[in-house]
């Protein structure tokens, strides 16, 4: 009996630290994807300061006090905010400025982005550290169930050779490794680029030509010149046969609704979207 009352207090006692920790909060968000996780969670009302991306693309973030561009934020503007956390992606442009924030004694939670496994642990992570982790575990369930489903569908044909493009000049696709790429690969696309290493490689026309994609993915801006731009190379399959598809920019970002771009990507795939 003592033992198990002794774990009944401990857990009570955890429990009630993380009340206070979420009762708390005072965030400060320096990522456009952070910030709508929070959002996604319900948790908008912990955010003190957002990025100016964050406050553009997100409408419930938009009166926040905006702390600098994305490589580039104020120190100060951050500071005067007294932020209990500093939620981030790692970056070089961004070591400096949170080494300085580490030394004023704020915390900061730098969370990757790059790969699916990232995201969802950049969904969990914040969850549980604003008091919304069963809000976060529903959003993660979902997307892991989405996943599953959408890769026992791609099993059962061939999969679409594909290029998913980000920036048309220079030429950027995406690469091994990226949350994207296991995107494509859930939707039932053999994503051509995946021989490079680096998840958002650089590549030149020469290569595209070369890979020869049925489907180019298109999700560079502006979109509206996107099948005008690729019209200039009739030769390329997926030109030949109108398989150029636009996609929404926001499908690219790493956020909560990974399981909605997902279906999104999976009809362009399948050749059902409506942007043809």
């Amino acid at each position: 009996m003592p033992a198990r009352r002794a774990t009944i207090c401990l857990t009570l006692a955890l429990a009630l630290a993380a009340r206070a920790r979420s009762e708390t909060a005072r965030v400060v968000t320096l990522s456009p994807s952070l910030t709508a996780i929070l959002v996604a969670l319900d948790a908008q009302a912990s955010l003190v300061g957002v990025d100016e991306v964050s406050a553009q693309v997100e409408p419930r973030v938009r009166t926040l006090p905006r702390v600098g561009g994305l490589f580039n934020p104020s120190l100060e503007a951050i500071v005067a905010l007294q932020p209990s956390l500093v939620a981030l992606v790692p970056s070089a442009q961004q070591r400096e400025l949170r080494e300085r924030l580490e030394a004023l004694g704020i915390e900061v939670l730098a969370l990757r982005n790059i790969s699916y496994e990232d995201v969802l642990r950049s969904i969990s992570v914040l969850g549980e550290r604003v008091g919304r982790g069963a809000a976060a575990r529903a959003r993660e369930d979902a997307i892991r169930a989405a996943w599953r489903d959408a890769r026992a569908q791609a099993g059962r044909g061939p999969r679409v050779r594909a290029v998913l493009v980000l920036q048309r000049e220079p030429l950027y696709v995406v690469g091994r490794g990226s949350f994207l790429d296991a995107m494509l690969e859930a939707a039932g696309a053999e994503n051509l680029a995946s021989s490079f290493a680096d998840p958002y490689p650089r590549v030149s026309l020469e290569w595209l030509v070369a890979a020869a994609p049925d489907l180019i993915l298109d999700a560079a801006d502006p979109a509206a010149e996107a099948k005008s731009h690729w019209a200039h190379w009739p030769s390329l399959p997926a030109v030949a046969r109108g398989r150029i598809e636009v996609l929404d920019r926001a499908l690219t970002i790493p956020g909560p609704y990974l399981d909605r771009s997902l279906a999104a990507l999976t009809a362009r795939v399948r050749g059902s979207g409506t942007a043809r």
